[in-house]
């Protein structure tokens, strides 16, 4: 566990929501403490991890390094990937180490974990980078939000856009885990809702390597598209097999869970038309450039969503404690539900009344080599996607205790 400590001022940029000053001075303790738990040594430290950090180190330093007369602090934690170490250094941090808020990085079953402890405290709880729906479904709280995405958004986007594009008969490959059955679910439900079918599915064990045989029952099914219902080394895994045994790409391919990392890893000459839904690309306009530059010359690398999101967390976070001129959660929460967002990773965002950012999503398609303009330009924004046409719609909320 490190402490990092964020001071000096930096350019805010164009997308981002001004400062709003708060009218009280009830912060608790000689600083606003962020506490950021998260993978930080293990296999999803490249998407989230130190970069995370380092964002929302980024987001205190937009703030000026203060709010409402108070320093702010940046607490960032290892969970190794264990629930039950998450849950430990959540409990210490906002019940000894006067943490006020909680980041949560990579890994559904240690955000889940950590968002009890959250409840418990009262304290708000930031979901990033763990997309597993349940955290405002059946495990929802009045004290998480769920900010960048979840699978029904993931689903719903390139389910629905890319049946509608022409790929109405689907394969789908799925990671053997909770999360990707859920990508799975999900993703079926919106494909036969925009009038497609699936031809078939098939799990596979976490971190898989050889996907040669589910490729070839996939092309024997006649799928226009195969869908990717894992992430990170899998999905890179499951693509260079595609490539390989599919040279003549006859089956579309959809990353139900794809950052710019995995093409990054792939290239454009494997990664080329792959289809991946997204909440951010940082080559969307002059704001989220001009982020992404300051970001690429501390990590020589483009953000991914998750590091965007980190960001704009801590940010609004920030800019809630300032409004209420409190850092109780309660207050905090409330000064954030009746907000609307927009920075640089979010577009159009409000918080709905079971836990869930609401916000621009986008479906992203992978670049030919020959289309790419340089480095780093690897995708081509080809839809955006608002309210229930992203999202689940309350209607299908299983989350009893929220209303709105």
């Amino acid at each position: 566990m490190s402490l990092l400590r964020a001071a000096g001022a930096l350019a805010l940029s164009a997308c981002a929501a001004p400062a709003v000053s708060g009218t009280g001075t009830a912060i608790s303790g000689d600083a606003v403490r962020i506490g950021f738990i998260t993978d930080l040594s293990g296999p999803y430290a490249s998407v989230d991890g130190p970069a995370g950090a380092a964002a929302i180190e980024m987001a205190v330093a937009d703030r000026g390094g203060t709010v409402a007369g108070r320093r702010v602090e940046v607490l960032a934690g290892d969970h190794e990937n264990h629930p039950e170490l998450a849950a430990a250094m959540a409990r210490r941090w906002l019940t000894e180490e006067g943490v006020d808020v909680l980041i949560s990085g990579v890994n559904t079953d240690t955000s889940l974990a950590m968002a009890e402890v959250a409840r418990e405290t009262r304290k708000p709880f930031l979901v990033v980078s763990a997309g597993g729906a349940e955290h405002t479904n059946e495990k929802c709280s009045p004290y998480t939000v769920q900010w960048a995405y979840d699978t029904t958004a993931l689903s719903k986007v390139a389910g629905a856009a890319v049946t509608a594009a022409g790929g109405r008969s689907w394969y789908i490959l799925t990671g053997d885990y909770p999360f990707g059955h859920e990508l799975e679910n999900e993703t079926a439900a919106a494909v036969e809702a925009a009038g497609g079918t699936v031809l078939g599915t098939e799990r596979h064990a976490h971190g898989a390597t050889d996907f040669s045989a589910a490729i070839g029952r996939a092309q024997r099914s006649g799928a226009q598209v195969l869908g990717l219902a894992s992430g990170h080394s899998t999905l890179v895994a499951a693509v260079r097999d595609a490539n390989r045994l599919d040279p003549a790409k006859s089956m579309r391919i959809a990353g139900l869970l794809a950052f710019i990392d995995e093409v990054h890893e792939l290239g454009l000459e494997q990664a080329q038309g792959m289809y991946h839904p997204d909440s951010w690309y940082w080559d969307c306009d002059e704001a989220t450039r001009a982020w992404s530059q300051r970001f690429f010359a501390r990590f020589d690398r483009m953000a991914s969503l998750l590091h965007a999101g980190d960001y704009s967390a801590a940010f609004q976070y920030l800019a809630a404690v300032e409004a209420a001129g409190t850092d109780d959660g309660d207050g905090v929460m409330a000064r954030l539900r009746g907000t609307t967002f927009n920075d640089v990773s979010l577009q159009n965002g409000r918080i709905r009344g079971y836990g869930l950012m609401e916000h621009d999503m986008y479906l992203l398609q992978v670049k030919s080599p020959a289309q790419s303009r340089g480095p780093w330009d690897y995708d081509t924004i080809v839809g955006t996607f608002r309210g229930d046409a992203a999202w689940r719609p309350k209607s299908r909320s299983k989350c009893a205790s929220w209303t709105g």
